[in-house]
């Protein structure tokens, strides 16, 4: 059987649909393949993260971790040698003032009991004193006034004596003996009341000496006693004993560290802030400390003048009341503000910043597309960062890492 060969009609239909088809494909594939010739970098959208420039207020801080430990912690040095006697335990609740050792030093006690005795004596040497200086300024007080008594009575004999020479019933001897007589008690006198004042004043200059002398060994039997007391520590804060720093009856010498007392009524958190920000801060500033998920005021009331370790040593406090579920030792998180920039070009934070140095940020232009640009990078803040130049307001930015870019001038973002 000869089979009838096909009709050209449906070799045409059939070479018609192919070049339909093919220009179907043609006219889908060229968008496709213009936009990929376009970019250099082909990346899925999923795998990006993308923010819009905003202008907000930045607020720049840093975020550390501390430690919580007591403000007022003072150690109690022995005072002297001798041998200690603990009144108290490690980890015992103490009272203000409560005595919390005893140093026994035998010598400083034999030195106060000598100090004693010898103020006694000179207290009691000085009122003798005071007592004969009594009785020798009488006796000159005396002289003077027996000088005074034979004064008056040469007195009298010269005016007898006058009176006899003007009617010249007396002889120009006994005148002239009348005249000396009353010369010598006047200078009599005159001798008698100068040494006495001045015999006064030799005895008030003595018994000043005597006097400073014993306020001297006053000075010096107060001391003794002061140091005597200071045999008994006591303990200058309410709190807890912290570690014992020597062992019962153990022979001490002076400045030894015998224990420490840890007031728990004040805390503050001692954070250790990267070396970055060491010329940022400053005493005063505030900061935000969490806890247990709620958020207190806190101040920065302490900085180290020295850098260790590529780190600053720093104390913040806080502002109102403690909360009261915070212990010794305790790691909390700590948020310190350095500076606040109202209304500036802001950004939220991501890895694009590590990854292009703060300097380059791929930019979504809405064809598809994400373009290359430098930036700069201005003040930093725990979720976002300033925009010093390259971006402008409601510009959408790629944060996530830009490493798979390639450093491509142009970038394909694909669905």
């Amino acid at each position: 059987m000869q089979l009838a060969p096909k009709s050209s009609r449906n070799r045409n239909i059939i070479g018609g649909s192919a070049l339909l088809l093919l220009l179907t494909l043609v006219w889908i594939a060229v968008p496709a393949v213009k936009r990929w010739s376009e970019a250099d970098v082909s990346v899925p959208l999923e795998r990006l993260r993308i923010a819009s420039v905003v202008r907000a207020d930045l607020v720049r801080d840093v975020s550390v971790q501390g430690r919580v430990v007591a403000a007022v912690s003072p150690t109690l040095y022995a005072t002297a040698p001798g041998r200690i006697s603990l009144n108290v335990e490690a980890g015992a609740s103490v009272e203000k003032g409560q005595v919390l050792a005893t140093i026994e030093s035998p010598e400083i006690a034999s030195l106060l009991e000598q100090s004693e005795s010898s103020l006694e004596q000179q207290s009691m040497e000085l009122e003798r004193q005071r007592i004969e200086s009594r009785q020798l300024a009488l006796d000159k007080r005396k002289a003077a006034d027996l000088a005074d008594v034979a004064l008056v009575a040469a007195k009298r004999e010269k005016r007898r004596a006058d009176e006899a020479n003007d009617v010249n019933v007396i002889s120009i001897i006994d005148y002239e003996k009348a005249q000396d007589e009353l010369r010598n008690a006047e200078l009599a006198y005159q001798h008698a009341i100068a040494d006495a004042d001045l015999f006064e004043e030799r005895l008030a200059f003595e018994l000043k000496a005597s006097e400073l002398s014993r306020d001297r060994q006053q000075m010096l039997v107060a001391d003794l006693q002061r140091q005597v007391d200071a045999l008994s520590l006591t303990s200058p804060v309410s709190g807890i004993v912290g570690d014992l720093l020597v062992s019962q009856r153990a022979a001490v010498s002076r400045d030894t560290p015998v224990m420490a007392v840890v007031d728990l009524s004040q805390f503050v958190i001692d954070a250790l802030i990267p070396e970055s920000y060491a010329d940022d801060l400053a005493i005063g500033m505030q900061a935000e400390i969490l806890v247990s998920g709620s958020s207190y005021d806190g101040q920065l009331v302490a900085v180290s003048p020295e850098i260790i370790a590529n780190q600053v040593r720093s104390r913040i406090r806080f502002s109102a009341e403690m909360p009261g579920n915070i212990r010794q030792n305790q790691r909390l998180t700590t948020r310190i503000l350095l500076e606040e920039r109202p209304a500036v070009l802001t950004l939220q934070r991501g890895q694009f910043l590590e990854s292009g140095a703060g300097r380059v940020a791929y930019v979504m232009r809405g064809d598809g597309y994400a373009e290359r640009r430098e930036i700069s990078i201005g003040g930093r803040s725990l979720s976002a960062v300033e925009i010093a130049s390259g971006l402008q307001e409601g510009d959408e930015v790629i944060i996530s890492s830009i490493d798979q870019f390639r450093g491509a001038e142009t970038v394909m973002i694909t669905d």
